[in-house]
Formats: C-alpha cells, structure tokens, sequence
C-alpha cells in the first residue's frame, strides 16, 4: 500500500510527532512496507483457531473459598489497641 507525504503528514500529527520535510518521502515507504506486510497476514486462513489472549497457555492456581478464623485469633487480637469480645474496638465515628 503506498502513502503519499500528505498521509504521513497527517499520521504523523494524529501521533503528536514531528517529522521534517525530508523525512517524509522515506517514512512513507517504510510505512508502506509495514501496512504490506499485515496485508499479508490476511492471507493466513485462520479458521478453526481459538482467539488467545497471550501466547501462554495458563490457568490460575485458586485456593478453596472457605471462611476461617486465621487459625489464631488471639494472636491478631493482641495486636489492636483495644479489643472486646474477640473483636477490634474502634472510636465511634458516626453519631
């Protein structure tokens, strides 16, 4: 696919760079050549293959979703400026 200056011009504007005026002719073929090699892409016949998300096959580790107490209570209590019936005391906020 060729570009002519004035596309890479405008390309070049929608990205926020700044390309000199005897930049532009080489930035065009290089483009160019870019947009042919996608082109290219579209000729592999991709039915029958699953869209991947990364190149990694991978499965999270998960852990069973079962409330405890940590196992230790009095030990995480012990840690809190004020503790009452097995919970943290805490100023009342709202009145």
């Amino acid at each position: 696919m060729a570009l002519d200056k004035a596309t890479v011009r405008h390309i070049a504007k929608l990205a926020r760079i700044r390309i000199d005026e005897d930049q532009l002719e080489p930035m065009a073929v290089e483009l160019g050549r870019i947009l042919e090699w996608v082109e290219t892409l579209n000729e592999v016949d991709t039915t029958g293959v699953a869209p991947m998300t990364g190149v990694a096959v991978q499965k999270l580790r998960r852990r069973e979703d079962i409330v405890t107490d940590g196992k230790y209570p009095d030990k995480v209590l012990a840690n809190a400026p004020e503790a009452v019936g097995g919970f943290f005391a805490v100023p009342k906020v709202v009145e």
